[in-house]
């Protein structure tokens, strides 16, 4: 049987560890070349040979950097915006320049990386955007004005895409996860932890339970969600935030 995305070229950001490294695993597996970028070489050119594909560093929020790797891409077919950060700081300590920080790499960046790539894709008549969103877009939580802002923002951009994509053959959707097992969700459970006095288990149990299941996500459930949006049988599905988060956010 033909793989589904067989001769089909891929570029998720934010693609060396975490959700990106197991988005771009999936995606080589159904066939595609998967080019992964983001910021530690390391780890890109580790995840690159082992899924026989292309690696590139560059920090998103160098605008001339992304620039110039998306030059070096060049056209692809399926486009996943994974790359992001989250900071977490109380109204009178968000600063501006956290601020500028989360919405220049959360959103700003898969917005230029997503004008840049789109058009080849309307050319071709074929074309897969998957924005790493979170559920952070469809909801509100303490602390996190700036994340919450920029995930919104994505949502937004995605809705608003959809609508112009709509006859072209490319589809644009957003994932929404909850917490999901990376390190960005070590490192909450350390600043929890840190902060609080309690244990690092008791910290984790604090995230596992905003979700009904009781547990965090693993990266590759996440994945399972991208590659279906890839296939032929999800052309009708566009324009959708997905949410994937246990049950945490019903909407």
């Amino acid at each position: 049987m033909e793989q589904l995305l067989a001769g089909k070229r891929a570029l998720v950001t934010g693609g060396g560890r975490g959700i990106g490294a197991a988005i771009a695993r999936a995606l080589a597996g159904a066939g595609a070349r998967v080019t992964v970028c983001g910021r530690t070489q390391r780890d890109l050119d580790a995840l690159a040979q082992e899924i026989g594909g292309a690696a590139v560093q560059v920090d998103l929020a160098d605008r001339a950097a992304t620039d110039a790797m998306l030059a070096q891409v060049g056209a692809v077919d399926v486009l996943v915006n994974n790359a992001g950060v989250a900071e977490s700081a109380p109204l009178e300590r968000t600063d501006d320049a956290i601020w500028d920080r989360i919405l220049e790499l959360d959103v700003t960046s898969a917005f230029r990386v997503t004008r840049a790539l789109a058009p080849a894709m309307i050319e071709a008549g074929f074309g897969r955007i998957i924005n790493v969103a979170s559920n952070a877009g469809v909801s509100g939580y303490g602390y996190s004005v700036a994340y919450c802002a920029a995930k919104h923002a994505m949502v937004g951009m995605t809705r608003a895409l959809a609508v112009d994509l709509a006859r072209t053959g490319v589809t644009i959707n957003a994932l929404c996860p909850g917490w999901v097992e990376t390190r960005l969700a070590e490192e909450a459970v350390t600043r929890i932890a840190t902060k609080t006095g309690r244990s690092t288990e008791a910290a984790r149990a604090q995230l596992e339970n905003m979700s009904p299941q009781r547990r965090m996500l693993a990266p590759e459930e996440v994945a399972h969600a991208a590659l279906m949006l890839c296939g032929p049988g999800a052309r009708g599905i566009h324009g959708q935030t997905i949410v994937i988060d246990g049950g945490a956010v019903l909407k």
